[in-house]
């Protein structure tokens, strides 16, 4: 496949499901359903506004994040500057989840953030648009490398086009594209398939 820069997008997807990643940024599939269309709602109210001034807190809002380094691109819901330190934030619809693919996104960001601005980011912060909560993402050596094994998996996902197989999970019943994937039908047939 031919591309350029990976989307920061494509590592929270990867993380959450690599078979959705492959039909999202390999197959170009998507599906809406009714969080991926909250989603967006919210999306559209957070980049409504360019960069605002705040007390002591400049807020700049959808604005494109570059890395030449790590090849990633994407676009950010929300930089903030306090005291000249940067820090990204992503909104999400929901509440935390049990999986740290949000993490590993704002991870990507702040990778982005260092190399466009030359300084370390340290901290982050997903905002749960449910609870109305920031929740602090600590940019640790352990979140970085993790940040930076998905990138190589994304990457060979991208360069080499090969589909992961779907696997059902809990992960599942809010997955937009469950009715493209059926995993418990690609189950059974590999099961099937195995036993004869």
């Amino acid at each position: 496949m031919n591309y350029e820069y990976i989307q920061i997008a494509a590592l929270n997807q990867y993380a959450y499901c690599s078979h959705r990643c492959w039909r999202m940024f390999c197959a170009g599939e998507f599906t809406d359903n009714q969080y991926t269309i909250e989603g967006t709602a919210l999306h559209d109210r957070v980049h409504t506004t360019g960069d605002i001034d705040k007390e002591d807190t400049w807020q700049i809002r959808a604005i494109y994040l570059k890395s030449e380094k790590y090849k990633l691109i994407g676009k950010s819901d929300l930089i903030e500057v306090v005291s000249g330190e940067y820090y990204p934030i992503e909104y999400k619809r929901g509440r935390k989840g049990e999986w740290d693919n949000d993490e590993l996104q704002v991870c990507a960001q702040a990778l982005c953030l260092e190399e466009m601005t030359g300084q370390n980011i340290n901290i982050g912060y997903i905002y749960y648009a449910h609870s109305h909560q920031r929740q602090l993402v600590e940019i640790n050596q352990e979140l970085r490398d993790s940040a930076i094994a998905t990138i190589e998996a994304v990457t060979n996902l991208l360069e080499t086009g090969t589909m992961p197989p779907p696997s059902y999970s809990k992960r599942c019943k809010g997955c937009s594209l469950y009715s493209q994937c059926l995993p418990k039908a690609s189950d059974k047939l590999r099961n099937y398939q195995e036993a004869n």
